[in-house]
Formats: C-alpha cells, structure tokens, sequence
C-alpha cells in the first residue's frame, strides 16, 4: 500500500491539508481530569501526518464530553516492514508505556490500544513540550531532571529499546496549576516502537548513568518481573520477547547496576 493511498483514505480536502500544513495546526488543548478514558472512548480527528516519520504517525484531536485534546495516532496500517520485528510497533508503544506504569516511573504520556480512522493503533497523548530541548541540551543544564533520565534510562534497559534518541525526551518547561502552585518540570519518552526485541538490542544515548548503581526501590519493582510480566503487556508480545523482559530483569537485579557500553557503538542514528 502506498503512503498516498493511507492519506487518501483519511484527508477528504487535499488543498485543506496543504493550507493546514502551510499555516500550522492550532492545538486544543483542555483540561481532562482522566487522560486514559478520554483517549479510549473520544471521537478521533485527524489533523495532519507528522513529519519526518518513517511510519504513517498522524496528529489528531481527541475529543470526548466536550472536551479535546491532541494525541499522536500510528496505525498498524501505516507501518513499514522491517526484517528484525514483526508487524504491529504500535502495540509495542502500549506495551512500553503499561511497563512504565508496572514499574511506577510514569515517563512515557498515556498511551491506549484502540480503533482509529484506518484501523488498529496505538494512540498517545501528545505533550505540549518545548521541542527546542532535547537530551543532550538538557542533561548538563538540568541537573533537576536527572532522576527523570534514570526512570527512562532503566525503562529502555527492561524495554530493550533500539531507538532512544536525543529528541525522544520531551521537556515541559515549569507551569503555574490551576490554583497557582508552580509545577516542576518534567521529562516524558516518546517513540516505543523498536522495543521488546528477544535479542538484546539496547541502543540508547543516555549513557551518563553507566555502573551507577540503581536505587533499591526502582530494583524492588524490577525484581517483580523477574517470576512474572503483567498479562496486560504480555498479551502484546511474544512469548520469547516475554521471557527476554524477564532476562533482562534478572540481569538489573543481579547486578544492582546500569549496563555499560564497552564497545561505545550502542547509539542510534541519527543521534537526535
């Protein structure tokens, strides 16, 4: 299938989405007191394709009792075959952010399995950040941050992330809530579809936190999936790719430490 006929089946107004395109999506951002079923039960809009995807990732607008906000749609449908994983990345960013939750680092925005406009998809809660900012800009600047850096670096050792670049560290700048309190910043992983191979494949740039030892309480929630991985994400891999999530586990708890990368070639490309 080509990409024109993804589009086609999704955009009705060419000289509508050039026009959109040219001037930017204005985003509706409000606020939505339960993110989880706002994404599963809202009616999908979709606003345009992102660009510089190598897969059909779409910009949407999920509204539901009157309320919207924008999420990030990536059909199955849109997917380019790769040879080292089987079809169906969209699940595997469901699968990354429920381990997320299982392991309580909450780093990766709410993330649902679901219908959308040309099928089966994961759909993201998109972060309004400052996209100005990435990794390698904000690791020696933001020191406030770097607890944020260890729950992901942690969580792409457990996923096996292949693609953990610069860019797929978001930043939200501090905000003021609604009754005036300044919220701290945050940082949030975005881009889990090379995750959960059986074959180790860690390619990652945080690699600041190399033999530094990981803090009991992140080891105690790792050692759970030692004996066993929540059915909610097991359902979504394979059986060689559940028992690898357990080996590498296993291999965190024993050695109470980040890996290392003696070879200095465990990064992906491009770096950002």
């Amino acid at each position: 299938m080509a990409d024109d006929d993804l589009d086609d089946d999704i955009v009705d107004n060419d000289e509508a989405n050039e026009a959109s395109d040219q001037q930017g999506v204005e985003l509706r951002i409000d606020d939505v007191e339960d993110p989880m079923t706002h994404l599963l039960l809202g009616e999908i809009e979709v606003e345009g394709r992102m660009p510089y995807s190598s897969n059909a990732t779409f910009l949407v607008h999920v509204t539901h009792e009157g309320k919207s906000h924008p999420a990030i749609y990536k059909p199955m449908r849109g997917e380019r075959p790769l040879w080292d994983f089987e079809p169906g990345l969209h699940r595997r960013e469901v699968a990354t952010y429920r381990m997320s939750e299982a392991l309580g680092l909450h780093v990766v925005p709410p993330t649902v399995l679901r219908d959308g406009p040309v099928g089966e998809g994961s759909v993201q809660w998109f972060v309004a950040g400052d996209f100005a900012e990435h990794y390698f800009t904000m690791m020696e600047s933001r020191v406030d941050l770097h607890d944020r850096f260890r729950a992901l670096a942690l969580l792409d050792i457990i996923c096996n992330n292949t693609d953990r670049k610069s860019g797929h560290c978001v930043l939200v700048p501090e905000r003021n809530a609604d009754d005036g309190t300044l919220l701290p910043a945050e940082v949030w992983g975005i881009d889990h579809g090379l995750c959960f191979a059986a074959e180790y494949k860690l390619r990652t740039v945080i690699w600041e936190f190399a033999d530094e030892e990981i803090s009991e309480p992140l080891l105690d929630r790792v050692n759970r999936l030692v004996d066993r991985v929540p059915l909610d994400i097991a359902t979504l891999l394979s059986d060689d790719e559940v028992e690898a999530i357990q080996g590498r586990a296993a291999w965190c708890v024993k050695h109470r430490r980040f890996p290392t990368d003696p070879t200095g070639r465990r990064y992906p490309w491009p770096l950002v």
